[in-house]
């Protein structure tokens, strides 16, 4: 049996990965299209705690990704039971602004082949009566903001359709978790070190290790959706209830709209 964990070679990935080998003592498939990245970790969790972590060069936003993985794991034998769809990328700009190809690289990533991912293995799971899916959202799935049109749109898609296909697996002794964090000490966003510092310090920010745990101990609960983060509680509502006029004013500060007429 293996967990696999996409986007592993980094940031709450590679914290999946570790804590799957260190804590729950899984052997671990890490696919990433980091190469140096990814086959450091795997040597790393190998030597640190004595489970197999292989890597699995692969650009996930590419549509044929989802089932050259599985075939992979098919022809060598590999059962999945543990699946954690973390992969994800991340930008702050207008639309109009925006290639068309990055905009196809994330509804790709976060959308196809999270879906396909979940639909391939999840077929053997449901076959075999057993297995964990763990599928990352965002606490912006909620919100409707500019800058991030693709990002929080992509978002409302793993969360609406992880929690649909949660009542579809249940009766099969499968669970399907979805996670939705606020902000993550990662450099998924950009912040220098010392920003970064000042929101872990002011719990503003998770850190990563903090909130893998939490979240597998979530899914291996069998919760059907997570909000690690008191403050995402809090802040949540107040955000998604802003008026349009207080959204332009924040706008209006934001470098990427001053030349847009508001």
């Amino acid at each position: 049996m293996y967990a696999l964990v996409t986007g592993a070679s980094s940031g709450i990935g590679k914290q999946y990965s570790i804590a799957l080998a260190r804590d729950y003592h899984r052997d671990v498939i890490l696919v990433s299209n980091q190469q140096v990245e990814l086959d450091a970790v795997s040597k790393e969790i190998e030597r640190d705690y004595g489970t197999k972590a292989i890597p699995y060069f692969c650009d996930l936003s590419r549509q044929e990704a989802a089932s050259e993985i599985y075939e992979w794991c098919k022809k060598n034998e590999i059962e999945v039971d543990i699946l954690i769809n973390n992969a994800g990328m991340f930008f702050w700009q207008p639309l109009i602004d925006l290639p068309a190809e990055k905009v196809a690289t994330m509804l790709n990533l976060h959308i196809f082949t999270l879906a396909m991912l979940c639909r391939l293995f999840g077929e053997d799971m449901c076959r075999h009566k057993r297995g964990y899916i763990l599928n990352m959202s965002s606490v912006t799935a909620k919100m409707t903001f500019p800058g991030i049109q693709c990002y929080n749109s992509t978002k409302a898609f793993v969360y609406s359709f992880s929690k649909s296909i949660y009542y579809e697996f249940k009766p099969f002794g499968v669970t399907v978790t979805t996670l939705t964090p606020g902000a993550i000490d990662t450099p998924l966003y950009g912040l220098d070190a010392r920003t970064r510092q000042k929101l872990v310090k002011v719990g503003i920010s998770l850190p990563p290790e903090k909130f893998v745990s939490i979240a597998l101990k979530r899914l291996f609960n069998g919760n059907k959706t997570a909000m690690p983060g008191w403050i995402n509680h809090i802040a949540l509502p107040i955000i998604i209830h802003l008026p349009d006029w207080a959204i332009r004013i924040a706008m209006k500060h934001l470098p990427q709209y001053r030349s847009i007429p508001l």
